[in-house]
């Protein structure tokens, strides 16, 4: 018998090696720019988000994102209202982890043909997301480009991407900076698969378990298209809260693309070892096993059940927990940070390790929790 080969991203054709190589040397030319005016920009290339320094009290922090192929779900169920929230959390959520208040998008929505009901759902989604995050939509631009975008459903192919602005004091820049040994990193609940993996997602569910859009998934308790189609979890009201709160953050992270190897992108050289992760959504198990996907591709690829990441010094610890939940999240001390030049991530309750952009199988223990630092030493 021929054993199917597990599946992967890059099998599927998305080039995660190529992508870094790409990004090198589009950063590369997009970085010269940064001296064309005054407003220079405080952080290299590759993070959450930038932030331009407007004045000496006054930084701009700026991103851009999209939806990606979960758009191709929601064609497949012809059902619009839920990624213009998607659109948003992308944006704000990486907003918020270089310390800023997000408090304003814009958005670009290109269409293979005008429909009302399409883009009325496409507005009703954004409004949403933008209730979410508290901020606010002040202009967009629409393009008919027929000969550019087709989608899974004939005439109904389109393209979200939004770009979100905050604010922010440019000597106040959380960036992953002052993470010590010892610091708890606190996860925040993701609603499954947010808006990252699906080509992946897709792929397991459809091509190799040849399941359809309204099949229903009973260790999910929704159909296919229900499960993929859940929105991206905002986490902006709960991290504002928790930076009025001047509590000692040390790194905020959106979990996206590449999972929770996302920590690693603190400025200091740090590690992590996530000992007691949140429970994965079975999403994640019904992608997983049905699509005969490995669990170092999974993790690598999704959240797996942790959207969002709050590095504390521990004294902070409990009262991140505790906003967290006043918002509605699930949340809990998942793990802790140790000073690593490697910058690993370690996943011992599923034997991987990540290092660089990926995860894999490892038989070592992950390095000790370290003594937290006193209170006084951890500011």
């Amino acid at each position: 018998m021929v054993r199917r080969m597990a599946a992967s991203y890059d099998a599927l054709g998305v080039d995660t090696l190529g992508i870094e190589g790409s990004l090198r040397n589009l950063g590369a030319i997009i970085g010269s720019t940064f001296g064309y005016n005054r407003a220079a920009p405080l952080l290299p290339l590759g993070y959450f988000a930038n932030v331009i320094k407007v004045s000496d009290d006054l930084g701009i922090a700026i991103s851009t994102d999209g939806v990606g192929t979960k758009i191709l779900v929601a064609q497949q169920m012809d059902r619009y209202d839920t990624v213009g929230i998607d659109c948003v959390a992308m944006n704000a959520n990486d907003i918020i982890c270089v310390g800023a208040r997000p408090i304003s998008m814009v958005d670009y929505i290109a269409v293979e043909r005008l429909d009302d009901h399409q883009l009325g759902e496409l507005a009703t989604g954004l409004r949403a997301g933008a209730e979410q995050a508290g901020i606010n939509i002040p202009g967009g631009e629409i393009a008919q480009v027929r000969e550019m975008i087709h989608g899974s459903r004939d005439g109904r192919g389109f393209d979200l991407v939004g770009t979100c602005i905050g604010t922010v004091h440019p000597e106040r820049l959380i960036i992953g900076a002052d993470v010590r040994d010892g610091d708890v990193v606190v996860g925040l609940a993701s609603s499954g698969v947010h808006s990252n993996g699906f080509t992946l997602a897709r792929h397991a569910l459809f091509e190799r378990a040849g399941l359809k859009i309204s099949d229903r998934l009973p260790e999910v308790g929704k159909s296919v298209g229900e499960a993929l189609l859940e929105p991206t979890r905002m986490y902006v009201r709960a991290a504002v809260e928790m930076l009025d709160r001047n509590l000692a953050l040390r790194s905020l992270c959106h979990i996206t693309g590449d999972g929770l190897m996302n920590l690693a992108r603190t400025e200091a050289a740090a590690g992590f070892v996530i000992d007691q992760p949140l429970e994965v959504p079975p999403i994640f198990v019904a992608i997983g096993a049905r699509g005969d996907v490995s669990a170092d591709e999974m993790y690598t690829v999704f959240n797996m059940g942790t959207g969002f990441c709050v590095v504390v010094d521990a004294s902070d610890a409990d009262e991140v927990v505790a906003i967290a939940r006043r918002h509605g999240h699930t949340a809990a001390a998942i793990g802790y940070a140790l000073l690593d030049e490697r910058r690993r991530v370690w996943l011992p309750r599923v034997g991987l390790v990540g290092e660089g952009k990926s995860f894999a199988a490892t038989r070592d223990n992950p390095p000790p929790r370290p003594a937290a630092r006193t209170a006084s030493a951890g500011r």
